[in-house]
């Protein structure tokens, strides 16, 4: 066994473990046999914070680290804080990959996000499509700070040898989602929004732009799979088919649907009876986005939960959280 491979005994610490995504990491990687799993909130350990964060290296003899720890949010918050999300995001990067090379760890995680990638990439987009046009203006400043990790990962490989991985997992929804019913994403907010309808008894729920635009959706568990997965991957079958400018990899269905689709879907899930109508005077947003998975899916791993599902056991968990009656 190399020296860099992870076994049972492995310390592997998940920076953002409260988040839907990191609690979904550290929920697998328990299933799958590892027991050293390292955590801390952010009240214990500031990410912002280099000095906090190359204390925490230098202490906790850490063998691999997944990055899950990101300021986070939808359009409205992406628009009213930029800086915020710019300045947060690049710091946390920056500490923990720097400082975790710093310490001697090899391997780390980095989770991005679909947003990298161009405005107007052609569909589905590859991973070839990054840095080939501009991005959507909306939420830039996340953007920019997510490719500036793929690229710190990518440089810190290329000059120190590391085996840093990054992946760009596509929309998601699963529990612990934010089901604001203002600040929250598409699939929540929907459930939230039928759930009261359907308590309300109201006879018809709207919902903004046309129902055509198309969008990918990734259950969070499928994410967690997708991740250790490639986390366990031997390190020749992962740069087998990369280059050193090419090293992340997407991670999705590679199947869409409509908006219509999905509010019906979610519409049955939660047992509305209403009509749904749709407001055309609102915004669609980019017609199109779906990830190009071949490469995953070439490397062994497809996603398994059905978008019907999905949602089914989402709704329950929502209920069952927040103490609701159905």
């Amino acid at each position: 066994m190399g020296a860099n491979e992870l076994t049972p005994d492995s310390r592997i610490f998940v920076a953002g473990h409260r988040g839907m995504v990191g609690a979904a990491i550290v929920r697998h990687l328990n299933q799958s046999g590892f027991d050293n799993v390292v955590t801390r909130t952010h009240a214990e350990l500031d990410l912002i914070s280099q000095a906090d964060v190359r204390h925490f290296f230098e202490t906790e003899k850490i063998d691999c680290v997944i990055l899950a720890a990101a300021k986070v949010g939808g359009i409205h918050a992406n628009n009213e804080y930029p800086a915020e999300f710019i300045y947060q995001n690049l710091m946390i990067e920056t500490n923990v990959i720097h400082e975790a090379y710093s310490a001697g760890i090899q391997r780390i995680l980095f989770l991005g996000s679909s947003c990298i990638y161009p405005k107007f990439a052609d569909q589905p987009m590859s991973e070839a499509a990054l840095l080939t046009g501009e991005l959507e203006s909306t939420n830039e400043p996340y953007a920019i700070a997510k490719i500036a990790g793929i690229k710190m990962c990518e440089s810190y490989n290329r000059q120190y040898g590391t085996d840093y991985r990054s992946i760009m997992p596509t929309n998601l929804y699963g529990p612990g989602d934010n089901f604001h019913p203002e600040n929250s994403h598409v699939i929540p907010a929907l459930i939230r929004r039928f759930h009261d309808a359907k308590l309300a008894q109201k006879p018809v729920v709207t919902i903004w732009g046309t129902g055509t635009p198309k969008r990918e959706f990734l259950h969070v568990d499928d994410l967690a799979s997708a991740s250790i997965y490639l986390l366990l991957l031997d390190k020749s079958r992962y740069d087998q088919d990369s280059s050193p400018m090419l090293s992340h990899v997407n991670v999705g269905t590679g199947e869409d649907v409509t908006i219509r689709e999905l509010a019906e879907l979610i519409s049955g899930a939660v047992g509305y009876e209403g009509k749904l109508e749709f407001d055309d005077t609102k915004p669609d947003g980019t017609p199109r986005k779906l990830l190009d998975v071949s490469r995953i899916n070439k490397l062994g791993w497809s996603a398994k939960i059905p978008l019907q599902q999905g949602l089914e056991g989402v709704y329950s968990w929502f209920v069952s959280s927040e103490g609701l009656r159905l």
